[in-house]
């Protein structure tokens, strides 16, 4: 949201954007008014990408998530025609219970881990597979970037447990 607060600088939400004053009335002169309208303008689209840039800084990347994923593929599959492999399918992940997937042969340990997969289990999960849950059959040294872990989180996440993207 931008606004032109009472001492009229431009500011976004709670973020000072701007210094650039104006004056409260309209010059006369033709050249002033265009000098005003350019600062107004400029004000404006530095407000505008201040505010774009700081929105999606902390964004998770699907596509980097996607290709983050391709560390996962010799084990794990995705999407409508995903199936069980050296890993069970990862559709549908978040809000599962860990050891759930039908058809596929889970260690005790993640059949008896109590798990409920959520973005913060994942995340600790992924780091350090065999620290989280000690006896699994997950041979996989981890995902340590907390950037990579979220992107990694969205591309999972935009599957339903029937394959298809949410």
């Amino acid at each position: 949201m931008f606004i032109i607060d009472g001492t009229r600088r431009v500011v976004a939400g709670s973020g000072y954007v701007s210094r650039l004053t104006f004056p409260t009335s309209q010059p006369s002169c033709p050249l002033q008014r265009s000098k005003q309208m350019i600062a107004r303008s400029l004000a404006a689209a530095f407000a505008l990408a201040a505010v774009s840039f700081a929105g999606t800084a902390n964004a998770q990347d699907v596509a980097a998530g996607e290709k983050s994923f391709n560390k996962c593929r010799a084990c794990h599959q995705v999407g409508e025609i995903a199936k069980n492999s050296v890993g069970p399918e990862l559709n549908g992940l978040f809000g599962r219970k860990s050891g759930s997937v039908a058809a596929y042969n889970y260690s005790d340990a993640n059949k008896n881990s109590g798990i409920t997969w959520d973005d913060a289990v994942f995340a600790d999960y992924i780091k350090d597979p065999k620290a989280k849950i000690p006896g699994t059959k997950m041979a996989f040294a981890g995902i340590k970037k907390e950037d990579e872990i979220k992107d990694l989180t969205a591309y999972l996440k935009q599957f339903g447990a029937d394959g298809k993207k949410k």
